[in-house]
Order: C-alpha cells, then structure tokens, then sequence
C-alpha cells in the first residue's frame, strides 16, 4: 500500500491520492489535497487560513505545527453584521468585513511542513488544484447547501459573486492567478496576495509544539495544545471513557456514557455549543513508511472579503470561539481544531482523524476514536454512525439513535433536542485508520460530503 488519505471533498481527496501515487509522502498528499480544498472548499480554507499540521514520523516523536491566525497590529473597526438561515439550528448573527481578517499562518505552515517531510517539488502539489480551476465545476450536494445558506457572506462583493454566483457551480478561475503565485513563491506569495497585512505576514512565525499526550486503551492519542481549546476537550472525553465499560456501540449504555464523557469534557473549559457549522476541513494521511498527518484547516465563518479570487477569513470575528475581550496584537488566537493521532502499542500510527463543526469538533472525534479504537469499528461505520453533542445541561441528539436513546438521556438529568436526521452540526470527520495486517482504511465525513481513498 502506498497509503490512505481522507478529505472533505471528493476531489481534495482525489489530489492526496494523486500525490501518494507520485511517489510523495504523507506530507506532499496533505498539501496537495489542502491546495485543492483551496479551490474546492472555498469557503472553508484558502491561502488566508489558519490550522495546525500534526506530523507523526516514524522513530521520532509527533509534532504539532501551529499555523494559527495571529491578531494584527493595526486596530480594526467595528465589523459588519450579517444574519444566517441554518433552518433546524434557527439563525445566527456573522461578524464579516474587512474588520474581522486575522492575520493567516496556513500558508507558512504548510510550507515548513513540505521543508520538513515533503518528496515531491513543492510547485508539482499545485497541479489537481490548478487544473479544478481551470473551468467552473459542478458544486456537490454538501456544498450547494452550505453555499446557498451563506448567500450573504459568499456573494456579499462581486469577488464573491463572480465564484459562487451561479448557484450549483464553482467558478474558481479567478483564483488561478493567485494558485501560480503560491505555486511560484511558496509562502513569500502571502504579502503580495494580501498587502494590507505585510508587515503582520513578516512578523508571523510558524511554531512547533509538542502534542498532548495521553492513554486510550492499549494506544496513546496525541492532540493538539494551546491555542487549541479542543485538544484538551479530546483527552477529557476519552479519558472519561477509558475509565467505564465497554458498552456495545449504538446502545442505550454507550449514549449515557458518551453524553456524560462529553458533558465532562466541554464543563470543565466552558465551550458551548454554538450553532454555526462552518469554516473548517481536515486532511488525514497515513504513507506506506508510516508517517502520518493529520492537517486541520480553516477560514472561520469567512469575511465575505475576496481578494485573487479567495476568500479571506473573518477569525477576529467568531467571537463563540476566540471570546470578546481585547487581544494583544501578534499573540496566537484560541481555535477548537484539533489534529488527532493515535498510536497502537508499538507506537505506529492507528488513527489520524480530524473534524469540522466548531465547537462540535472536539466532540465528533472523540466518539471516532472511541468508536474505532475503543470498540473496533471500521473507520467509515465509525463516522456515519449517529453523534451527539452536549452543552451544558442539553444533550443534542442526532437522527440514527434508536428511540430509547433520548428518554434515557432525560432520566439522566438532560434536556434532549432531538435531531431528525443526520446533520452538518455535528461535525465533518476525515481519518483514515491501519488496521491489524497493516490493512489501511479511509473515510470522509457523510454529513458534509467528505470522502476517502486507499492508494493501493
């Protein structure tokens, strides 16, 4: 096997296979799949994003790049308001405009990943992305829905419109321009895209952290640290679990314990549960050296600001995540993403997973890495299954638990909303998993029209 690699989009992960297929690393087929989602998730990650690169390289410990957005140094106005229309989640106030752009790391991230583990010429990772933005394309499912609800933040200036203007298609050639500067220029392409943020961009630094390290079962999960909130939120949960029984997946017992690892986890750090579920993908990869990463991504809930035919990110805005008060400038911002691997006894990588979903994302993976690690499952039953979220004293209930699920949970001192099917709220998880034999599995998220590939 060459590898596997999952993505949340059919054609990102198309382009980490490409890559693997190349001869490239785990590395080179995370780059290339995220310069894809650059033109294929547009709204959810581009060259003005921020995210953490987990990298796990065999016979040295995993490291944590943190590529997370920083806050400028010019002070910002008041930013703009704009109303959204989830349906099931009701609507909630966006903060977008020039006003809420943080300043990106993604970029640099990515190319000190490709410095450290990369095998192919960093200007050949561009070729899927480039050719997806030669001509407009045919949007998924997934993604018509999101950009139809996001109408006011995507088509907001005519950047924004000449993309996503035509509802069902992505026109993305505006961006080509901008794809062969970074191609080019590696992340010295970054002032030139975004000039106003120059002198941010040369103060930015890329840095190396060490994950967060705890047991699970016979394994260890390593998560992501500060600024990540979620990375604490993971190991709560699992820790929560790894303490009780092994109730059978799906059961009345295994949603008790999940909602009560999960009301643990979130209580002790305050997260809430926020309704937005926009503005992150993930890309996990395991190699045939077993080297893994797992890359996390994001533009927030986007700005609706265009600039070279992407989208620049409106991070300053989500207050649900980085809080109201005021920051110093150049100092690292919270994030809820958290690159998740876990190693089997012998310290080879098991599961990489990561997620969309806000807030929600911590919890989506933990239930993957339950569900994979803790009770076997393959790594694509373990993400379709049905998810919940807490909040407090709420438990959300997704669509898919059998009927007695929700009654229970009351008896537990919950108020359950339930959910009537499968939904975007509850995370977007891509992981791809080795399992015993050395046989490799890969799955993207249904909710959100993820998908995976092994490379045989």
């Amino acid at each position: 096997m060459r590898g596997a690699v999952a993505a949340g989009n059919r054609d990102s992960a198309e382009a980490g296979a490409w890559a693997l297929r190349e001869g490239g690393t785990c590395v080179d087929a995370a780059l290339a799949a995220t310069f894809a989602a650059f033109v294929t998730e547009g709204p959810l990650t581009g060259p003005s994003g921020g995210g953490f690169v987990a990298l796990h390289e065999p016979g040295d410990r995993t490291t944590v790049l943190d590529c997370f957005f920083t806050v400028p140094m010019a002070a910002r106005g008041e930013m703009e308001e704009v109303e959204i229309d989830f349906a099931d989640a009701s609507t909630q106030i966006f903060h977008v405009g020039e006003e809420s752009v943080a300043v990106p790391g993604l970029v640099a991230g990515l190319d000190e990943a490709h410095e450290r583990r990369g095998a192919l010429p960093w200007a050949s990772l561009f070729v899927p992305a480039l050719e997806l933005a030669a001509r407009p394309f045919q949007a998924t499912e997934s993604q018509a829905f999101l950009h139809e609800i996001l109408v006011p933040i995507l088509q907001r200036e005519a950047g924004g419109r000449r993309v996503y203007g035509t509802m069902g298609v992505i026109d993305a050639t505006d961006a080509l321009p901008a794809l062969r500067l970074l191609r080019d220029a590696r992340s010295e392409a970054l002032p030139l895209l975004f000039p106003d943020l120059a002198d941010d961009l040369a103060a930015y630094r890329v840095e190396e952290r060490r994950p967060l390290e705890g047991p699970f079962g016979d394994g260890t999960v390593l998560a992501t640290p500060t600024p990540s909130i979620g990375g604490a939120i993971v190991q709560a949960g699992l820790t929560s679990l790894d303490a009780g029984d092994r109730p059978s997946p799906g059961s009345v017992d295994d949603a008790r314990a999940l909602a009560r690892a999960l009301a643990i986890a979130y209580g002790e750090r305050g997260a809430g549960a926020g309704m937005r579920p926009t503005g992150t993908t993930h890309v996990s990869v395991v190699d045939a050296d077993r080297a893994a990463v797992g890359l996390s991504s994001t533009l927030g809930s986007g700005s609706g600001v265009f600039r070279g035919g992407f989208q620049l990110n409106n991070m300053l805005g989500e207050l649900d995540v980085i809080g109201e008060g005021p920051r110093e400038p150049g100092t690292r911002l919270p994030s809820m993403m958290t690159p998740t691997i876990v190693l089997d006894a012998e310290g080879e990588p098991r599961l990489v997973a990561g997620s969309a979903g806000s807030v929600r994302l911590a919890g989506a993976i933990v239930q993957v890495v339950d569900a994979v690690v803790g009770h076997g499952l393959p790594v694509g039953e373990a993400i379709a299954r049905p998810r919940l979220h807490v909040d407090g004293e709420v438990a959300h209930v997704e669509g898919g638990w059998p009927d007695v699920v929700a009654p229970a949970l009351e008896d537990e001192g919950f108020d359950v909303r339930r959910w009537a099917s499968r939904n975007l709220f509850f995370g977007g998880v891509s992981a791809v998993e080795r399992r015993p034999g050395d046989v490799l599995a890969a799955a993207g998220d249904p909710r959100r029209g993820g998908h995976g590939v092994v490379v045989g």
